[in-house]
């Protein structure tokens, strides 16, 4: 799992302002406002399940003075989104600064939606929403109209972290994807 020394090697594609700013500085810290001017009209999604991402991943890896926001990675270079153009850094990173999780879980919480235990819990949980003739999973969290509902997908998300420390000891047979957050980025990291 490209194990060395306790760390890992992942991989995070950055813009040119985030390399030269750990090029200048030798860290590189992700801010709120960035991410507000990097996704637009779609910024308010992201905040809002960044924010949740910030409250509890603390809980696994704590948020060093400076750190907002998470840096995202991956442990496979086929997993990386090259079509953006930015500087792909290959990055040897202490294990204990590393929040893991599953990517495809991740993706369900952008896309505002429930992580059940299981696939078969999904589908139960899809199946109860077409029985209350909800459409839109997402619009549980974008509205005000079903706060039982709103409760148990938040919950649900707390599940994103259920592979962190078999991640950490290098154990991914029940991960299809590893993705990592990083609280910041240092110069030290770029191999």
């Amino acid at each position: 799992m490209g194990k060395t020394d306790n760390k890992i090697i992942l991989y995070s594609p950055q813009s040119e302002l985030v390399v030269n700013t750990l090029e200048n500085s030798g860290v590189c810290f992700s801010k709120r406002r960035y991410v507000v001017k990097k996704y637009e009209e779609s910024a308010l999604i992201f905040v809002a399940t960044y924010d949740w991402f910030v409250k509890e991943a603390e809980k696994y890896v704590p948020k060093p003075e400076g750190a907002q926001y998470p840096y995202w990675a991956v442990k496979d270079l086929d997993s990386v989104d090259q079509s953006t153009g930015d500087k792909l850094l290959k990055l040897k990173v202490p294990r204990d600064e590393v929040i893991f999780f599953d990517m495809y879980d991740w993706n369900k919480i952008l896309c505002l939606r429930y992580i059940g235990e299981t696939e078969e819990d999904e589908e139960q949980f899809q199946q109860m929403l077409v029985e209350r003739g909800i459409n839109k999973e997402k619009d549980i969290i974008l509205t005000n109209f079903y706060p039982d509902l709103k409760a148990q997908v938040q919950d649900s998300w707390k599940r994103l972290f259920r592979h962190h420390e078999d991640i950490k000891q290098g154990n991914i047979k029940n991960v299809k994807s590893v993705q990592a957050g990083l609280w910041q980025l240092k110069k030290e990291w770029i191999l």
